[in-house]
């Protein structure tokens, strides 16, 4: 853990699909935790920052967007997929938004006097977001519970679903790099259980 460089501590959240990561923020969110979804912000971003989405048609074609001006989000993943050169660049031009937006809303909250706040995010890493945050932790799951959840909960195949964790960071790899890690095989309960032990470690730094 790095040391706390403002009066906030900022501590990143992430984790593979199914991994049960958005839980783990929610259960901060009833504990009082201000929980920033950097996810939830690239796609408001992609769909209406004028000059984001004027990017992403040059970078795509205007097939990168539906009618009523929303993110075709199926096509550009499926450009995107196979295409690491493109998905670099895709991010290129959505990660910088996002991150001021970040920055500003961290600095209202500080400016409140909240003591800390959690940035939920699938792509701390890759993004090198974890270079603005205290702590990291990672949320981890058994292969086989990330394919249940997601198949239960997006009706998908099996297939489909291990197309996407492909698609994902090694878990492995966060894991090394992760300062905390929440192993999320069992109850709801249980994973309430480890967020309320380390929002209670996390007020005593």
């Amino acid at each position: 853990m790095k040391k706390q460089k403002t009066g906030i501590l900022k501590v990143g959240v992430t984790g593979g699909i199914g991994s049960g990561k958005s839980t783990v923020c929610k259960a901060f969110e009833t504990l009082g935790v201000p929980v920033l979804y950097a996810d939830e912000i690239a796609k408001r971003i992609s769909n209406t920052d004028p000059g984001v989405k004027a990017a992403i048609v040059r970078l795509l074609g205007d097939s990168a967007y539906d009618r009523d001006g929303t993110l075709n989000r199926e096509h550009v993943a499926s450009r995107i997929f196979s295409q690491k050169q493109l998905q670099r660049k895709l991010n290129a031009i959505v990660h910088p938004e996002v991150e001021r937006e970040l920055d500003q809303r961290i600095s209202e909250l500080q400016a409140v006097g909240e003591k800390m706040v959690i940035v939920e995010a699938a792509l701390i890493y890759e993004a090198v977001l974890d270079k603005k945050l205290e702590a990291i932790v990672v949320v981890d799951a058994e292969e086989n519970l990330r394919i249940n959840r997601l198949r239960s909960r997006d009706g998908t195949t099996e297939a489909a679903v291990r197309q996407r964790m492909k698609a994902q960071w090694n878990p492995a790899i966060k894991l090394k790099k992760a300062d905390y890690i929440i192993h999320n095989n069992s109850t709801t309960e249980e994973l309430q259980k480890k967020v309320v032990f380390l929002h209670a470690l996390f007020q005593s730094l």
